[in-house]
């Protein structure tokens, strides 16, 4: 049979009993994404009589197309304005969550007596709730605009996430077999930098591709674009050796912010359910029922840590947050299930050939009941926590009612809230202007061989090569650092005149004022600068010609400082302006 002819069966075969099964599930008000994966157990080896696919390897090569517009899609959900509105509860409640969870996990695999890294990844898988579920759970149940949810959504926005920077954590904890704390933070600095860049400079950059292309009012053209634009992201990321689900999700996020949005999402939703049911399929064509007879201890146990742990750890997380009553209950009951990261991880661990073949189907498993149990526990939150408040005793709920007034007395008013305010903005501003500096000078030195390469066309010496090299990636910077140093001007001025007080520095108060005002910038570019020697010292040009690259710069800088720091501002408003811009109209 023809490899053309194979490949029509299998996709025949997972599309007509995949269509089947979930029709079936509807009608009996259970998850869609459950009857998927009851497909692909159906179609899969390990159902008798025999395997109704053929050629499986290509499947899970679209069932990785999958992962990418499954992880596309919920960037599109995810906005940086969402992110701003969620608060500290959000952050707080995913914190205690995932720390909770990652810990529950990982003694549980110990206790089963699992090799480590089953341990390590079985925590990671239990780590992160399901969206999917939890959002179609609450769209039936009619639950989706009240309080408890939104805080939901504000939570599963943050999981997404931590989920992501867990799965690069994951790559490199599995490449090197342990974990190192040194390699740890490392990881995470350059992960939040990439995040960071990719945000500022994507903003920037695609939403106004996608406005031009939409001029055309052709929705192939807009679909094609976008298409073009998710895979050139996630190849780009691969190349950086990051997880292609990140590129999928920054490139989705970014793209949040353009005007196009409602128009990509219904063009890419019918993209994204074809090959997200078949990453399901896939993940049911590894499920083994032999495993479940041999491991429904492990799996008993995991499900009751994942219900108890996620309903304990959310709703403690949310009354730390300060919300009381019924809520932190509701949060907890709708959060106490695993889904699609959870799937993704495990295929981490497969992929890497780190885990046990046990793990994948137990996690299968795991999801299943979870996800069966999630509306009912949902409905189940009220009566809960209506027993739950009946039992505590009146000098507990006393207690407890005075933590939230002194989190209510925490919050700062007037003029001290804006002074807050404002400190916060400048400092977000400084980190992002350097992180766009980090960028340039790693970018510079990342590509050093292949710009040597091209110079030596012209120039042999290689010191030549770095003071050029260097020099462009110090030209590219002066905007930012400029921008830098005006922020830093502003915060020490701030901090002056509010942490100098006349009652006590007397007639100094000027003068103290101004040293600060003076030193806190100065000494703030000089460490900057201290930054980037370090960072660069691979391209570092020999003293000579760095004092003549710097020298040529400081020229620069006085010539054209108006014009770099107008560059700055109208790069600083493209970027608000985009975020500011309301989405078009949904037709």
């Amino acid at each position: 049979m023809h490899a053309v002819e194979l490949f029509i069966q299998d996709l025949a075969v997972i599309m007509l009993v995949a269509g089947i099964v979930t029709i079936i599930f509807y009608r009996f008000r259970q998850p869609v994404v459950l009857g998927y994966i009851v497909a692909g157990a159906i179609i899969g080896p390990h159902t008798p009589p025999f395997s109704m696919i053929v050629d499986e390897q290509t499947v899970h090569i679209l069932s990785e197309l999958g992962v990418i517009f499954l992880l596309f899609s919920l960037g599109l959900e995810f906005s940086l304005k969402k992110l701003v509105k969620v608060g500290t509860t959000a952050v707080v409640v995913a914190i205690v969550e995932i720390a909770l969870m990652l810990w529950a996990g990982y003694q549980l695999g110990l206790y089963f007596g699992w090799k480590t890294m089953d341990a390590v990844f079985l925590g990671a898988m239990l780590a992160v709730s399901s969206t999917t579920i939890i959002v179609k759970a609450l769209n039936e149940l009619g639950m989706k605009h009240e309080t408890f949810a939104q805080i939901i959504f504000g939570i599963l926005i943050v999981e997404d996430i931590l989920a992501i920077g867990m799965i690069a954590l994951l790559s490199g904890i599995a490449t090197s077999g342990a974990v190192d704390s040194t390699e740890v933070v490392t990881t995470v600095g350059k992960l939040l930098l990439f995040m960071t860049v990719a945000l500022v400079v994507g903003i920037l950059i695609v939403p106004r591709i996608l406005a031009y292309v939409a001029r055309f009012k052709s929705n192939e053209m807009l679909l094609v674009a976008v298409l073009g634009i998710l895979f050139g992201f996630c190849l780009l990321v691969i190349k950086l050796q990051y997880s292609v689900a990140l590129g999928a999700f920054l490139v989705g996020a970014i793209m949040a912010e353009s005007r196009q949005i409602h128009r990509i999402e219904r063009l890419i939703e019918p993209v994204r359910d074809m090959f997200s049911a078949i990453f399901f399929v896939a993940i049911g064509l590894l499920f083994d029922p032999a495993v479940l007879r041999q491991y429904w201890l492990p799996i008993l146990l995991i499900t009751g840590a994942v219900v108890f742990g996620k309903l304990f750890s959310c709703s403690i997380g949310t009354f730390l947050a300060g919300h009381r009553g019924r809520t932190p209950m509701r949060v907890g009951m709708g959060l106490a299930q695993i889904g699609e990261f959870s799937f993704i991880i495990a295929g981490l661990g497969m992929s890497l050939k780190v885990t046990s073949d046990f793990l994948y189907p137990i996690v299968v498993a795991v999801s299943a009941i979870t996800a069966l149990l999630t509306p009912y526990l949902i409905r189940a939150a009220d009566p809960l926590s209506a027993r739950a408040e009946a039992l505590v005793p009146s000098k507990v709920g006393s207690i407890l009612g005075l933590y939230s007034q002194w989190l209510s007395s925490l919050q700062l008013s007037g003029y001290r809230a804006e002074v807050n305010r404002a400190i916060r903005r400048i400092l977000l501003q400084v980190m992002v202007n350097l992180a766009l500096v980090v960028a340039i000078f790693s970018a510079a030195t990342f590509f050093v061989t292949g710009i040597s390469h091209w110079l030596t066309r012209w120039i042999d010496d290689s010191a030549v090569h770095n003071a050029v090299i260097w020099g462009v990636a110090l030209v590219l910077s002066l905007p930012f650092l400029i921008a830098t140093y005006r922020k830093l001007q502003a915060l020490a001025l701030i901090l002056a005149q509010v942490g100098v007080k006349p009652e006590l520095a007397g007639s100094y108060t000027s003068a103290v004022r101004r040293i600060i005002s003076e030193v806190i910038p100065v000494t703030s570019i000089a460490c900057i600068m201290l930054l980037i020697f370090a960072l660069s010292a691979n391209i570092l040009p020999p003293t000579n010609l760095l004092l003549l690259v710097l020298l040529s710069a400081a020229g620069l800088l006085w010539l054209l400082w108006s014009k770099f720091v107008k560059l700055h501002a109208r790069l600083q408003i493209a970027l608000i302006t985009t975020l500011d811009e309301p989405p078009e109209e949904s037709h």
